[in-house]
């Protein structure tokens, strides 16, 4: 009898046991779920706000008026919303930029995939990254000063500020999204196919031109489509270098033309318009259009690149997305448009001469390259291909190399320990140093944890279903919102709904969301990567779900996790547009001292500095360059962890 109760008791107790375990097994998993879908709320959240306060434009004046209206002039005696003047100069400055940046990147991409040394990789690989680090704010501050004054001075104009400005400067920014999916797109093309090529006595070009980038077309096309989306959604780069006229160019290829975005007159006009007015709902509208416009983009790269892996990891059998049949006829007509719109490009804004030129070389190589031997025709194209690759490093140098030595004299004890003087002309810019890293941590400490539990939930606690598919659609809708988006939904939800005014936490909390999507997709992809074999083993063992992902499976994946958790730090540093109506002021002597306080940031400091303070040369650069050294060592720090974690896998 004695001996049954303490059976019974031993029972009850490891049944106490395993009903504790089992609910708190449940319990992490709902937190990592809500997680999860903290992202699809996000989405969602930021499209009611912008409806909401959009609604009003579309209902008085009418969908179609809206976007087909001539003039956008808003505070004219008679208001004017009209927004297809913004539509078709968004439009003209990625065009241009596409232009500029799609043979480059592509030639780059067949550089360093096919061509390069391991050596060389390891140097190319890297400057292309940082080439992605360089806030955006720092382009349009080389463009601002550097570009525009180019321009200005070699087409004899009154102003440089023009849509050819615009363009080159946003085709440099496309050049590391290309590049980096392109080569990642050509390096996964079968092995044997380039052997077979070489078999049949193929040269390296034809195998390369014929084979490689044929088979990864539809790799490419995804590559420039994130590119295009890269440039619609840019904001403070093309602001301080486009010229800011709501006008078409007359004619329409004239470069040379001012001209103003989408992005833009939500930046330049967010700021000053009253809460309520027509005015203010006719730039959420605009925020609608812009919102619509980068989602198709971005879903469609999405799209495209997650059939492309579905179908590697199904083999062979599946439909290819490009059949072969229209490979060769979409290759030439991307060559057929490539050349038409470098000889518009040419023609419209170069000397007589150089297009006179160009118009010469491209005859003789349509109608010579059958005349030439397929080993004279190798060494042109990689003599193109080599040089498209300088072409892109030798951006990345000058502009370092301009804002460095324009930047280090303004270097001092002063300049990073004191407040700033004089309108910035003077002082130092000490709180807006401090400002930057209380944005950034304060951003970091709420998008980590977020970050990490969503990708828990998606890799270890559910399997390929509706369900996922909806979050992670939730995340690469998070991932393509334009950065000016995010400010202007923390400007109407946490500024305005909730209350808590231009702060530092409103900052942190619009950073948090920018950022989210980065922190999923590393920790992610760093989860995949530890062996499912050390999961099996600690569930055999008798260890729960979670002692297996807390003691197994995050320790070998912390490295990557930390990579992420990086360059969400670099990129939360270097932005500008979601901070602009959430958190900063211009200048202040003091640092705050609570969360509900607005501060000061390099970014908007140097915007401001750039565009509104003249006199302020030596600290412009000296602003520049600090918030170029923080971020950029963020990058490197994350680059070198990568890299670092990586060959130690491999040995």
């Amino acid at each position: 009898m004695k001996f049954s109760k303490k059976t019974d008791s031993a029972v009850n107790a490891s049944t106490g046991t395993a009903r504790l375990s089992f609910l708190k097994e449940q319990s992490i998993k709902t937190v990592f779920f809500f997680a999860a879908l903290f992202a699809v709320i996000v989405v969602t959240f930021i499209l009611l706000f912008l409806l909401r306060d959009g609604y009003p434009i579309f209902s008085e004046v009418g969908i179609l008026s809206f976007l087909l209206g001539p003039d956008w002039a808003p505070t004219a005696v008679v208001p004017l919303y009209g927004i297809f003047p913004l539509i078709v100069g968004t439009l003209l400055v990625t065009l241009g930029a596409m232009v500029i940046a799609v043979p480059l990147s592509i030639g780059c991409a067949i550089y360093i995939s096919e061509l390069a040394s391991p050596r060389s990789k390891k140097i190319l690989k890297p400057a292309v990254e940082l080439l992605a680090g360089i806030p955006s704010v720092v382009y349009g501050f080389f463009g601002l000063i550097v570009l525009t004054n180019f321009i200005r001075v070699s087409f004899d104009i009154s102003s440089g500020e023009t849509w050819l400005a615009a363009s080159v400067l946003l085709g440099i920014m496309a050049l590391p999204t290309i590049i980096s999916v392109s080569e990642d797109a050509i390096s996964s093309v079968p092995h044997e196919f380039k052997e077979g090529s070489l078999a049949i006595g193929a040269t390296r070009w034809q195998t390369i031109s014929r084979v490689l980038v044929p088979a990864a077309l539809s790799g490419i096309a995804a590559a420039v489509i994130l590119g295009i989306g890269r440039v619609v959604g840019e904001t403070m780069a093309v602001m301080m270098v486009a010229g800011n006229a709501a006008i078409i160019p007359d004619p329409i290829w004239n470069i040379l033309s001012p001209l103003r975005t989408l992005t833009a007159t939500l930046g330049i006009e967010m700021g000053e318009v009253s809460i309520g007015s027509e005015h203010y709902s006719a730039l959420f509208g605009i925020a609608v259009v812009l919102l619509v416009i980068t989602l198709i983009i971005n879903l469609s790269a999405v799209a495209i690149l997650r059939y492309l892996k579905d179908g590697r990891a199904k083999g062979p059998v599946r439909k290819p997305f490009i059949t072969s049949a229209t490979k060769e006829s979409l290759l030439r007509l991307a060559e057929f448009i490539g050349v038409a719109l470098l000889l518009i490009f040419l023609l419209a804004a170069a000397p007589w001469w150089l297009a006179a030129l160009a118009l010469l070389i491209i005859i003789a190589w349509y109608f010579g390259r059958d005349w030439l031997s397929q080993n004279h025709i190798q060494t042109i194209a990689f003599g193109l291909v080599g040089l498209a690759t300088l072409i892109v490093i030798a951006f990345l140098v000058i502009i370092l190399q301009d804002i460095v030595i324009n930047g280090l004299p303004a270097l001092s004890w002063e300049f990073l320990t004191q407040p700033p003087k004089d309108l910035g002309r003077a002082g130092g810019i000490f709180p807006a140093i401090v400002g930057t890293l209380y944005l950034v941590l304060g951003a970091i400490a709420i998008a980590l944890p977020l970050g990490v539990g969503a990708a828990l939930y998606l890799v270890e606690y559910t399997r390929e279903g509706r369900i996922t598919k909806i979050i992670r659609t939730g995340v690469d809708l998070l991932n393509g919102t334009p950065s000016i988006v995010f400010g202007l939904f923390g400007f109407a939800f946490i500024v305005m709904y909730l209350n808590i005014g231009v702060s530092l936490l409103a900052g942190q909390i619009t950073l948090a969301l920018m950022v989210l999507p980065t922190v999923i997709r590393t920790t992610e992809e760093s989860l995949k990567s530890i062996p499912q074999s050390l999961r099996e083993g600690s569930l055999a063992l008798g260890a729960t779900q979670w002692q297996t992902i807390s003691r197994v499976v995050l320790p070998p994946a912390v490295p990557g996790v930390l990579t992420g958790a990086i360059l969400s730090i670099g990129r939360a540093a270097g932005e500008t547009a979601p901070i602009m109506f959430t958190a900063v002021v211009f200048s202040s002597r003091f640092l705050p001292t609570s969360e509900f306080q607005p501060v000061m940031a390099l970014p908007y400091h140097l915007f401001i500095l750039a565009t509104n303070v003249p006199g302020a040369s030596t600290n412009k650069y000296g602003t520049a360059l600090i918030l170029l050294i923080l971020v950029i060592g963020f990058y490197s720090v994350a680059i070198y962890l990568r890299t670092h974690f990586q060959n130690k896998a491999r040995g």
